[in-house]
């Protein structure tokens, strides 16, 4: 259905008229240089490109409404449009980093109702996502007061007329600026229908807003109690690792087991690298991973607008890299190791500590860690049977604040291709194709006989004259995903063909000089005995009911049965393993009694494209329901999985198997921690 932009050229009018060296920061640049990195990238012709409108005083008042506080705060603001300079200047040195302009009315009810333009075309199903590319900011404002450059907000504005209009009940906010969005957090404080999830630079209360209630022991009051989400960063110099870290062991595991039927983005850009604000060390690649990993939330509704971000060319970048994600572009390679630092970790712990008690996700990990005998973070001193010491990473490091130079990570932004054919597919159903999602290509290609008959040699006594055929077509399409002709692909084959097919599959991969490959492997399909543990092929089994460990990189661990469980495991085990890899290529084959129902694999399917740029080759034995591949097909393909259904906390037995997996993989796999080592 595509993605919306919305952006008025008004919204630039408003400026900074005095000296103020707090507030200077925000000015007109910031939207035109981000709607130029668009345009320069080709972003914005793409985009269905929507005019604002100025959002009518009845609409700012489903947040600032006269019988809170303050019963004339939009009449204030009104009042702005006739002041002159001095008056201008008295107002709004009576709030807190705030300039106020003759335009500042018509520019925030511009801002307010590009939010609201954005919200209506993603519920009406006029688009699927979007980015309203907004100024001011919004996430400050409180109900009855200007505070931090924002004057109305945007966002929740937007929320509430997503309840009140279309009769939502859960919406989650997903707010990764650098500061604290309190006034977010105050409008929502006692709402169980929003869930409001914030990091932000608070280096133990003394970063702006400098609030105790900007601290992880915020949670909420009432019946908003586990609805207010704080994730406090206590010092700078954050990276890529520490907030999927953030993602995948705090905000992920809540969002899934709410279940938002919207996802709001007040998406700050002053927390990327760069940025005078943050001082963080993210790099606009990863906020392309951030939103993909949104993206199977909510049916893909994304809704996000702009907050903060004040080194322009970090701004731009990254906004073109949230708004190419949207867009269905892949991914891009993401700079660095995968070893959160010891810092991150400890807020995060403190945050999963404080909403422990809220979150059924969160309580199947406590009580399961309390029953076992070996404690969550072990020492690296770990080595496998046969006594070789297993390659491990450093210990997590100290965060170092950002340069003040950042260019070296802005100068070229790497950026994968994209494919001439997105998907493909070889199904050996006759007319399987025609229930095919639009733009899934039938691949009808193979390599040559001769070729697939000396690849199949070491197996020849598992293939039949119908399965070489349809080996054929499989490396054909491998062929096509590392020629980058192909982003994804999915084919079927026998059942007992499944395990050779696959074994054929790493070597060929190999012999291509493919680097790194993740090979996600379910049911009864063993690791190939001449795998060799040179690091260059991570292997996971998912069967059985025991894990087992032969290496580092080779390793099986049972399937869980509950959505609990099986949330836990793609969250903590299978994608920060898969980030920490760094894989070229992921190869997922469903084997024999895989045990996985249609919604899981689209899920492990969908969560798995975004570490490597979707270039997954999925492999199904053809027993399987044709409609497992359809869903599998339209995972790949970039649509948003069908829901798992209602939340299921895990069985202790599940919970247990993971955690000790964890505990003795932590050691090399650092993005599996979720609390800090001792110090």
């Amino acid at each position: 259905m595509g993605t919306a932009l919305v952006y008025h050229e008004d919204m630039t009018a408003t400026r900074l008229l005095w000296d103020d060296p707090e507030c200077e920061i925000e000015c007109p640049e910031r939207l035109t240089a981000a709607l130029d990195g668009l345009r320069q990238r080709g972003l914005e012709e793409r985009c269905l490109c929507l005019s604002a409108c100025e959002a009518s005083e009845e609409e700012l008042g489903l947040v600032h409404r006269s019988d809170y506080d303050s019963p004339e705060y939009i009449a204030l603001v009104r009042k702005t449009q006739t002041l002159d300079k001095e008056e201008l200047h008295t107002l709004s040195k009576q709030y807190d980093a705030v300039y106020f302009h003759p335009d500042t009315f018509h520019c925030a009810r511009l801002a307010a109702g590009a939010t609201l333009q954005l919200v209506d075309a993603v519920l009406t199903g006029a688009v699927h996502n979007g980015l309203a590319l907004v100024r001011p900011p919004g996430h400050h404002s409180q109900r009855a007061a200007a505070n931090g450059f924002c004057v109305f907000n945007n966002v929740a504005i937007a929320a509430q007329h997503a309840k009140q209009k279309y009769g939502l009940q859960r919406i989650l906010i997903v707010d990764w600026d650098v500061h604290h969005g309190q006034g977010i957090q105050y409008i929502f404080n006692d709402d169980p229908s929003v869930l409001y999830f914030s990091w932000h630079r608070y280096e133990h209360g003394n970063f702006w807003p400098f609030l105790p209630e900007s601290d992880a022991d915020a949670v909420g009051q009432g019946r908003g109690q586990g609805f207010t989400v704080n994730l406090p960063w206590n010092q700078v110099g954050m990276g890529n690792a520490d907030y999927l870290a953030a993602f995948l062991h705090v905000l992920l595991p809540l969002a899934f087991e709410f279940d938002p039927e919207l996802v709001l983005v007040s998406a700050g850009f002053d927390s990327a690298i760069g940025d005078p604000e943050g001082q963080m060390q993210a790099t606009p690649e990863c906020f392309a991973h951030l939103t993909q990993l949104l993206q199977v939330l909510a049916g893909g509704r994304i809704c996000a607008v702009l907050e903060g971000g004040y080194h322009l060319e970090s701004l731009a970048q990254s906004v073109c890299m949230m708004v190419q994600t949207l867009l269905g572009d892949p991914t891009p390679p993401l700079p660095g190791l995968m070893v959160p630092c010891q810092s991150a970790l400890e807020s995060i712990q403190s945050v999963r500590t404080a909403q422990t008690p809220h979150w059924t996700s969160l309580q199947q990990m406590t009580v399961t860690l309390n029953r076992l005998d070996v404690a969550p973070v072990l020492s690296t001193s770990i080595h496998c049977p046969g006594g070789r010491s297993l390659l491990l990473v450093g210990e997590s490091p100290t965060c170092v604040g950002a340069e003040d130079s950042p260019s070296p990570l802005l100068d070229r932004p790497y950026l994968r291709p994209t494919p001439p054919i997105c998907t493909a597919v070889a199904l050996t159903v006759p007319g399987a194709a025609l229930a095919l999602s639009p733009g899934v290509l039938h691949q009808e290609g193979s390599v040559s006989r001769e070729e697939t008959e000396a690849l199949a040699r070491l197996h020849r006594s598992q293939f039949q004259d119908e399965d070489l055929a349809t080996l054929g077509k499989i490396l054909y399409l491998l062929d096509g995903i590392l020629d980058g002709q192909i982003r994804s692909a999915l084919a079927t084959t026998t059942a007992l063909a499944t395990a050779a097919t696959l074994d054929v599959l790493i070597q060929r991969c190999l012999a291509r000089r493919n680097q790194r490959l993740l090979c996600v492997a379910l049911g009864q399909l063993d690791r190939p005995l001449d795998l060799a543990d040179d690091g260059r092929v991570l292997w996971l089994n998912i069967q059985g009911k025991e894990a087992a460990i032969w290496s580092m990189f080779h390793f099986s661990t049972p399937l869980p049965q509950t959505t609990g469980g099986f949330l836990s495991l793609i969250l903590g085990l299978v994608l920060p393993l898969a980030y920490g890899f760094q894989p070229d290529m992921v190869l997922m084959a469903l084997g024999p009694a895989h045990g996985l129902q249609n919604a899981q694999a689209a899920l492990l399917a969908a969560m798995l494209r975004s570490p490597v740029g979707g270039r997954i080759l999925a492999v199904v034995e053809e027993e399987d329901k044709l409609q497992l591949a359809r869903t599998l097909a339209r995972a790949l393909h970039g649509e948003t999985p069908p829901s798992l259904g209602p939340f299921s906390m895990a069985s202790p037995e599940e919970i247990q198997a993971l955690m000790l997996l964890k505990a003795q993989l932590e050691a090399r796999w650092k993005l599996l921690q979720v609390a800090a080592p001792p110090s």
